[in-house]
């Protein structure tokens, strides 16, 4: 295949997959990134480019979830003008005839309304025409989508989700996906030029994710993808493209701690074989014992138990209360950022939140990033109390 630059009919519109709420992180990304036409819509981020933006965008987007690219979209109005022009689908020039295959269909206001037989049809096109297998557990995933009579058929380049980076084992209780440490951390105003602190860090997601920004490794550096199967592969244009970047070491340290030991020993298994350790330092320690790293101010965000996630909200009121004591007396300059599904809990913190804070989905539930700017350099001695509820917390179910 040629590696120069890709004509308008080589171009396609791919799909970079992302939770609802976080489109203007992941487009933000795709534009610093350099992809073309970049447009945020519901769940996720279009842009175009050839073959070779494909495999970029797996390799380089610390963001989305999922690539997908599409390669076919044509009106069917009933079975079998689906299987029809389902045929004409030059399969060849992206799938291999030896490598299985499986279709995953999808029906919303259309006459084509059974999405169980819209995948028998898209299946026997392939195998009829192509000859690849088709297999229910096959890594190579077909998605087609039929709305309002307009059938879209997309690969999913990615196969497993873009969190899995491929360098992180141990994984703490209600684990922070590093596809969205990566949006939290962008939406917090890190560039990775500061130093950054998790005083709950659980397996280090968001201190190893600040690593590797500022030492620029790309997150799918040291995994698999599925698109390295298709018939449009070039692994010798691949092996260098990932070999472009190498690590820059940065100046600026990663801190995190939490008062359990095996989440310690996690984060430090983790930042070893992401190659990061020589920049972090973990420590095991209460939040109230927290202390301010020497030099320049930075960014602390932390992910700290809540509601949804540990039973009776009430019971955290004084996890947070000492969060917010610690934050303001020792990091004065510094900003916040905290995520929680529960607005009494964020207040219960005292800490100068914006006042609109941002809300996406996470796992089905919806939650919300709090952040602050540079907190006062002067502590001011303060008592916190649990805040009286207000209607909207009653509302929201976020009282006990």
């Amino acid at each position: 295949m040629t590696t120069t630059a890709p004509t308008p009919a080589d171009l396609l519109e791919l799909f970079l997959v992302t939770a609802p709420g976080l489109e203007p992180a992941l487009l933000a990304e795709a534009q610093a990134k350099g992809f073309a036409d970049a447009v945020a819509i519901r769940g996720g981020v279009t842009v175009t480019g050839g073959w070779p933006e494909v495999w970029r965008a797996n390799l380089e987007l610390r963001g989305a979830t999922r690539v997908l690219a599409r390669i076919a979209s044509f009106r069917a109005l009933h079975l079998a003008q689906l299987d029809k022009r389902a045929r004409r689908v030059a399969w060849g020039d992206t799938l291999r005839a030896d490598v299985p295959v499986r279709v995953e269909a999808s029906c919303k206001a259309s006459r084509i309304y059974h999405a169980g037989a819209a995948t028998q049809r898209i299946e026997r096109a392939i195998a009829e025409t192509l000859g690849a297998p088709i297999s229910a557990e096959a890594d190579i995933c077909v998605k087609v989508r039929i709305d309002d009579d307009l059938c879209t058929i997309s690969l999913d380049t990615s196969g497993e989700s873009l969190h899995k980076r491929g360098h992180k084992d141990a994984v703490h209780k209600a684990p922070m996906r590093e596809t969205l440490a990566a949006q939290l951390l962008r939406l917090s105003g890190y560039d990775g030029l500061e130093p950054v602190v998790d005083p709950m860090c659980g397996s280090g997601t968001f201190v190893i994710e600040a690593a590797e920004i500022a030492a620029g490794l790309n997150p799918g550096r040291t995994r698999s993808f599925a698109f390295e199967r298709f018939a449009s592969f070039d692994p010798a244009v691949w092996e260098r493209m990932r070999a472009a970047t190498p690590a820059t070491p940065p100046t600026q340290r990663f801190y995190g701690s939490d008062r359990d030991g095996g989440a310690i020993a996690m984060s430090r298994a983790n930042a070893e074989k992401a190659g990061v350790a020589d920049w972090v330092q973990f420590d095991q320690h209460a939040v109230s014992d927290l202390p301010r790293p020497d030099g320049p101010p930075g960014l602390v965000i932390v992910n700290p138990p809540y509601g949804a996630r540990i039973g009776d909200p009430k019971a955290l009121f004084p996890l947070y209360q000492a969060l917010g004591r610690t934050l303001l007396a020792r990091f004065g300059g510094w900003r916040v950022a905290v995520v929680t599904s529960d607005a009494a809990l964020a207040r219960a913190t005292g800490l100068p939140f914006a006042p609109t804070p941002l809300s996406f989905t996470n796992g089905g539930l919806r939650v919300a990033l709090h952040t602050t700017g540079a907190l006062p350099t002067e502590a001011t001695a303060i008592e916190l109390v649990e805040p009286e509820a207000t209607p909207e917390d009653v509302a929201s179910g976020l009282t006990a």
